[in-house]
C-alpha cells in the first residue's frame, strides 16, 4: 500500500470514530446541567446577599455550553473543522505541485546522468552492454588481454553492487523518511480522535466554578494538533523545493559534455536525514502558531527518539558515502 493511501486510511479513521462524540455528548448533557445548576444558584446567591441585581449575562455561557454538547459534532466541530480545511487543503497542494515538478527534474536528471556516463569511455563499459561486448571484442586472447578481460568482470561486477548498495540505501531513507510522515499523521489522528470523543466531557467541565480555562484550553490544543498536517506539508514542499533547485544545478553541469557525473548522491542522503529529523520539530513549530500545551512530555521523548534516529542514519550515511559526508552529517 502506498503511503498516500495510509494517509487517507487515517482520514477515514478520524471520520467513522466521530459518531461516538454522540454517546460522550449523553454522559456530558447530566454533567452540564448539573454545573449549570450550581453556577446559577451561586450566581443568583451572590447577588442576593450582596442586595444587587442579578446580572442575566453571565448566567447564559451554561446554555451555550449545552447548546454546543447538544450538537457538538456539527456545531463545534464542524464549525472549527470547516475554518480549518482550507488550510491543509491549500498545504497539500503546495506540496503536490512541488512534487510534480521534483519527479520530473529526477527523471530528466537521471537520463542525462546516464548519457554522461556514456561519453565517459572509463565507465561506458560499466552501465552498457554494448560497450562492454565492444571493449571485449578489442581484446585478444593473449595472457595479458585475459587478464585485462578478468579485471573489467570484476570491476563490472564490483560497480553493479556499489550501485545496489546506494540504490538500496536510498531506498532505506527514503521509507524512513516516509514513516516518519506516517508518525505525526498517527500521532495527529490519534489526538485528535480522543479530543474529539471528550470534548463534550471537556465543555460539560468547564460549566464548573474553577474549570473554566478547560474550554480554552481544550480548543487550543485541538487546533494546535489540526496544524500539524498543513506544517509538515509546507515542511515537505520546502524540502521538494530545495532538492529541485539542486537537481537543476545539477542539469546545468551535465549540459556540459565535459562534465563527468557523480554517483554517490552525498546532497540528497544528505536532504534526507535531514528531512527524517525535521518532521519531529513539526509540533514545536505548530506550536509557535498557536500556543497550547499538554503534549510537551510526550513530544519531547519523542524528538530525543528522533536525535538518536538521526544519529544512527548520519552514522551510515556516512560510512556509505564517505568521510566527509560522514562529519557533516555529524
Amino acid at each position: 500500500m502506498e503511503p498516500t493511501n495510509l494517509h487517507e486510511v487515517l482520514r477515514s479513521v478520524y471520520e467513522e470514530m466521530m459518531p461516538l462524540c454522540a454517546d460522550m455528548a449523553a454522559v456530558a448533557k447530566g454533567a452540564a446541567g448539573l454545573g449549570a445548576l450550581f453556577y446559577v444558584a451561586i450566581k443568583v446567591w451572590q447577588s442576593l446577599s450582596r442586595a444587587e441585581p442579578i446580572d442575566l449575562f453571565p448566567m447564559l455561557r451554561p446554555f451555550a455550553i449545552g447548546i454546543c454538547i447538544m450538537f457538538f459534532s456539527t456545531l463545534v466541530l464542524g464549525s472549527i473543522n470547516g475554518v480549518l480545511s482550507p488550510i491543509v487543503q491549500g498545504s497539500h497542494s503546495m506540496l503536490e505541485n512541488q512534487v510534480l515538478d521534483l519527479n520530473e527534474l529526477q527523471e530528466k536528471k537521471d537520463l542525462l546522468e546516464r548519457e554522461a556516463m556514456l561519453r565517459n569511455p572509463e565507465m561506458a563499459y560499466l552501465i552498457s552492454n554494448e560497450e562492454f561486448d565492444k571493449k571485449l571484442e578489442d581484446l585478444g586472447w593473449s595472457p595479458s588481454d585475459l587478464v585485462t578481460m578478468s579485471g573489467m568482470y570484476i570491476e563490472r561486477e564490483m560497480f553493479a553492487i556499489k550501485k545496489d548498495i546506494r540504490d538500496g540505501f536510498r531506498e532505506f531513507l527514503e521509507i524512513l523518511f516516509q514513516a516518519a510522515a506516517l508518525v505525526i499523521d498517527t500521532i495527529r489522528t490519534f489526538f485528535l480522535i480522543v479530543l474529539s470523543i471528550l470534548g463534550p466531557i471537556a465543555f460539560a467541565i468547564s460549566v464548573w466554578d474553577g474549570f473554566q480555562t478547560t474550554l480554552t484550553q481544550w480548543l487550543t490544543r485541538y487546533i494546535s494538533v489540526y496544524l500539524w498536517l498543513p506544517v509538515a506539508d509546507i515542511f515537505s514542499s520546502i524540502l521538494a523545493k530545495i532538492q529541485s533547485l539542486i537537481l537543476e544545478r545539477d542539469i546545468e553541469m551535465l549540459a556540459d559534455p565535459t562534465f563527468i557525473p557523480d554517483t554517490s548522491n552525498t546532497v540528497y542522503i544528505i536532504y534526507m536525514v535531514i528531512g527524517i529529523i525535521g518532521y519531529f520539530t513539526v509540533p514545536t513549530v505548530t506550536g509557535w502558531v498557536i500556543q497550547a500545551g499538554g503534549a510537551g512530555n510526550f513530544m519531547r521523548n519523542v524528538s530525543q527518539t528522533a536525535t538518536k534516529s538521526g544519529n544512527i542514519a548520519g552514522a551510515a550515511a556516512g560510512s556509505a558515502t564517505g568521510n566527509i559526508s560522514g562529519r557533516l552529517l555529524k
